[in-house]
């Protein structure tokens, strides 16, 4: 297809990248260091670090890494912390020392962080010390040979014992600090750092970056192989669309809240602020609705990042009437779809619309999103510089306009594939490097991209995806359970939940069972909040389970 998009690109936004002055995430945020080092690169609960103090940080990092550790060019390091400053100096610590990010949700349970740190097969991790205790009950299945613990306030101006009350408030039971036997203290690892020499690692395009976990059609997450080159590309893409969207600032102050181990945050907030000398506010806590209002109002912020939940729950939230917008230029909704009235009321509230992107982890992750411009319209954008959209059939033939297909992307940004997974890649990139999102859309004759419908029974939960296989593969572990099928059901505050529908072998489960089954093996948001049992489930003659017949009842 012609290339329809271009015509409706600004003047000042560019068709294609020029080849970039980079080699690697490590070279911009290198650069940055020497060129402001002065500047506040980021912010957290009162307390700021300079990039000249993540500069020192994060070699002292990379040097404990290298020289104590022993870890080489391209072994796998686990950070699985919230949105604390411990997180930038281990990122840029990891990367200096030439090895590879795996980001972990720091709410894993224990069979979903096992499955990561055995795929992955990660030696070392960065890990709260709260949540130790996870960690503690399967290492010994794992390749990690280090362990590396902090504390959320460990790099903060105050005192240790202030922050009780916000983690409990986090992690929403009360679960002590953990020192795992045989592990070293954050800060520990930097003094050691500091009296060693970090020797030169040579890094380029074609290193993997991150292995960046999503979830997986048979219900086994799989880790997105995501290069220097990726993710310099995104960064550089990222930048491009933003056209003179900051032009007369010093610098660009973006809030923080979503987490840094999602690709969204990851990309658009920490790699992309740190490219440009800005300062990312992080939010460790963004649940906590009113102190993060009130965090917000202590800033004259330029950018901000969010999921429709987010945007929704802030407009309710009392505090949300005393930040000021004035400074406010940018502002994204990604991860689920900005439901109207959210964007309406957001617009008249704040002054600024929100601009509707898409991506997906697979595309590290930006690859649609709406002009700055723009008013809010409902499509997802059009396909940023250096990005090719096609709207495909079932047979990988390319549709007309306004016809609905399924959504494929080409561009630098596209993964290099899955780790160890050769066949999965193999299912979702079709020849010349195009990728298949499962997405099912269409193109309108100015280039922009309408989501029409998903292709994959995939469920979308605050932004976060969730597979059904997986939720049912933990249901019929249960003694007692024949099978089961989930689906996504509308929710008012997370767009989706999960619902299982399950069949019994006795009446003795309740439907309390099997949510309290899935609370012990499954992260928050892909836990059903309803379930229903039926004497049998729809299937196709081949026993299939029709999850869409359950879906259309």
């Amino acid at each position: 297809m012609e290339k329809i998009w271009l015509k409706s690109y600004p003047e000042d936004i560019p068709a294609e990248l020029p080849p970039s002055e980079h080699r690697s995430i490590r070279d911009m945020f290198e650069k940055t260091f020497r060129e402001h080092p002065d500047r506040p690169a980021f912010d957290n609960m009162g307390t700021t670090m300079s990039y000249r103090e993540l500069d020192e940080r994060s070699r002292e990092f990379a040097s404990y890494l290298q020289q104590t550790l022993g870890l080489t060019r391209g072994e796998r390091v686990a950070i699985m912390l919230p949105n604390i400053l411990q997180y930038p100096v281990a990122l840029c610590g990891i990367f200096r020392a030439g090895l590879v990010v795996v980001n972990v949700n720091p709410l894993y349970t224990k069979r979903e962080l096992r499955h990561q740190l055995k795929d992955s097969g990660a030696k070392c991790i960065v890990i709260l010390e709260n949540f130790a205790h996870t960690l503690a009950k399967i290492i010994d299945e794992t390749a990690v040979q280090q362990v590396i613990v902090t504390g959320v306030g460990d790099l903060l101006n105050f005192p240790r014992n202030h922050l009780t009350n916000f983690v409990l408030r986090y992690i929403k039971r009360a679960v002590p600090a953990y020192d795992l036997p045989g592990s070293v203290r954050f800060k520990e690892a930097l003094q050691a750092g500091a009296t060693l020499e970090l020797k030169p690692v040579e890094l380029g395009f074609a290193d993997i970056a991150f292995l960046q976990y999503t979830g997986g059609t048979t219900g086994v997450s799989k880790g997105a192989m995501l290069s220097h080159r990726n993710m310099v590309s995104n960064v550089e893409q990222t930048i491009a669309w933003q056209g003179d969207a900051y032009d007369g600032l010093d610098y660009v102050i973006a809030i923080t809240a979503l987490p840094l181990y999602h690709i969204f945050s990851l990309q658009g907030n920490c790699l992309t602020g740190m490219a440009q000398g800005g300062l990312n506010v992080l939010i460790t806590n963004p649940r906590d609705f009113e102190a993060f209002a009130k965090e917000m109002a202590r800033y004259r912020f330029n950018m901000f990042t969010a999921v429709n939940t987010l945007f929704a729950a802030l407009l309710n939230t009392p505090s949300f009437d005393k930040i000021n917008f004035d400074a406010l230029r940018v502002c994204i909704g990604g991860g689920m779809a900005v439901q109207p009235a959210v964007a309406r009321e957001w617009r008249e509230r704040t002054g600024v619309p929100i601009l509707q992107g898409y991506g997906l982890t697979e595309s590290s992750p930006v690859a649609i999103v709406n002009r700055i411009a723009n008013e809010f319209n409902g499509s997802i954008g059009l396909p940023i510089t250096s990005t090719e959209v096609s709207i495909r059939d079932d047979a990988g033939k390319e549709l007309d306009i306004d016809e609905v297909g399924e959504i494929c992307l080409k561009g630098p940004q596209v993964m290099e594939g899955y780790w160890q997974r050769p066949e999965e890649t193999a299912e979702v990139m079709l020849p010349g490097g195009w990728l298949r999102t499962g997405d099912v859309g269409r193109m309108d004759k100015d280039g922009f991209v309408y989501i029409e419908d998903r292709k994959k029974d995939m469920i979308l939960v605050s932004g976060f995806n969730v597979y059904p296989n997986e939720v049912e593969n933990v249901v019929v572990e249960m003694d007692g359970i024949l099978e089961a099928a989930a689906i996504g059901v509308e929710d008012e505050r997370s767009g989706e939940v999960v619902k299982i529908f399950a069949v019994r072998k006795h009446d003795g489960i309740s439907e309390q069972d099997v949510i309290d089954y899935c609370r012990e093996n499954l992260t928050n948001y892909k836990r059903p909040r309803i379930v229903e049992f039926r004497d049998e489930l729809p299937k196709t003659n081949v026993g299939k389970i029709l999850r869409r017949a359950l879906r259309d009842e």
